[in-house]
């Protein structure tokens, strides 16, 4: 990492969170065997949440950026390079539905859009795109 260069991963916690939330619907899942309905419920929540526990350890740097451009996870794991010329446009898009409010950091390139939450960020998507302009090259 060079003085001019960031990276933005998910925090630990979360990790942590979700790993403990597969393992607590697995017992679920086990408890309730004689409900099939129930155990198939409780079954695939614990894969679902085991595999978004997967995909934080595998990839925890889900962004970064230096002088020569952006890292950006897609995928389960794989990283794609994008250099600055790249990269259109970087903004955050604000969200609002039943009574909740939350953030999305935009970076649109030519390839396509990528979309990140604070929570995959580990601080806030505007904190991120602030620093992601000043890293920018004029």
């Amino acid at each position: 990492m060079t003085a001019l260069s960031r990276q933005w991963r998910v925090r630990r916690e979360y990790t942590l969170l979700k790993g403990a939330a597969a393992a607590a619907f697995a017992v679920i899942a086990f408890a309730v065997s004689g409900d099939t309905r129930g155990m198939l419920l409780c079954a695939a929540a614990a894969v679902l949440l085991a595999g978004f526990a997967l995909r934080d350890v595998l990839a925890p740097v889900r962004l970064a950026a230096d002088e020569g451009g952006l890292t950006v996870v897609t995928g389960m794991a794989r990283r794609e390079r994008v250099p600055w010329p790249l990269v259109e446009h970087i903004r955050v898009a604000a969200n609002a539905r039943y009574g909740l409010r939350w953030d999305m950091l935009e970076i649109e390139t030519a390839d396509g859009l990528h979309l990140f939450s604070a929570h995959e960020l580990g601080t806030s998507c505007v904190e991120a795109a602030e620093e992601l302009f000043r890293l920018r090259p004029a």
